[in-house]
């Protein structure tokens, strides 16, 4: 079975969104995973507007249709101790315009009443909006692994609504299995990414996570069992952000070279 493949935006962080569009569409990728707005984190992404820009919008949903791809997957989307869910708003109407399919929440808030709270109250925010929410866990947060993913998403109740986007390299550095992921309730699973890497978590995993993974195939991940694992008709997206070839390699050549890595490793290429 081929399985339907996304291009997440870090994986090409100089790309603009229609650029991105373009990008998927040219690697044959069905979707993307795409930034409504660029982030201080990622200082390779460039500067470009679509919250406050009506024309942006416009142009970009023009793109996604006349190249017959989809957004799959929206950034970003924080819930920290500070977090005002009104201030979300306006992103949540960005992703909702763009017809996204789901969107991506990271979660630092400490407090676990409140935090319980706020991810409810966004969940609700999101189904008023017909947006699927998917919570990405990562040892470095307040949703370290995947079982606490889904103690936070449980109480929610809406399977196949607001679930938990699994990220391969986070999968591997929270030392969860993959039979662990293949147990997980139905309808929890509702987005994966993939990249490859080594066994042990470098100095700086953060910068690893943001900027420097491997092709499939040039790390030890068990990339085609995790495939395996996942529900069946999960959404994959390609997320191997290599930033030190920014500047030597083109986009669309970085694009290729991660797609058919994971193609190669799915016995597709």
């Amino acid at each position: 079975m081929t399985r339907r493949l996304a291009l997440d935006h870090i994986t090409v962080p100089d790309a603009g969104p229609v650029a991105l569009v373009e990008l998927a569409a040219a690697t044959g990728c069905a979707g993307i995973g795409l930034f409504l707005h660029p982030m201080e984190v990622l200082p390779l992404m460039p500067a470009f507007e679509l919250i406050g820009s009506a024309p942006a919008r416009r142009e970009l949903r023009a793109a996604l249709r006349d190249r017959g791809v989809t957004l799959d997957l929206a950034y970003p989307f924080t819930l920290a101790s500070r977090t005002e869910l009104a201030g979300l708003l306006p992103t949540l109407d960005c992703a909702a315009e763009l017809e996204a399919e789901a969107i991506n929440v990271l979660v630092y808030d400490r407090d676990p009443a409140r935090r319980a709270d706020h991810f409810a109250g966004l969940c609700d925010l999101a189904r008023a909006r017909g947006l699927n929410v998917a919570v990405e866990f990562f040892p470095a947060s307040q949703v370290p692994s995947l079982a606490a993913a889904i103690d936070l998403v449980a109480p929610v109740d809406r399977p196949g609504e607001v679930g938990i986007n699994v990220d391969l390299l986070h999968l591997m550095r929270s030392h969860t299995t993959l039979a662990q992921l293949a147990a997980a309730p139905a309808g929890t699973v509702l987005y994966a990414q993939v990249a490859d890497g080594p066994i042990a978590a470098p100095s700086d995993p953060a910068g690893e996570a943001r900027g420097a993974r491997r092709l499939v195939g040039d790390g030890v991940f068990d990339v085609a069992g995790f495939v395996a694992a996942l529900p069946s008709d999960c959404p994959i997206s390609v997320e191997i952000p290599r930033d030190a070839l920014v500047g030597q390699e083109p986009a669309l050549t970085r694009a290729k070279a991660a797609v058919a890595s994971l193609r190669r490793a799915l016995g597709e290429g």
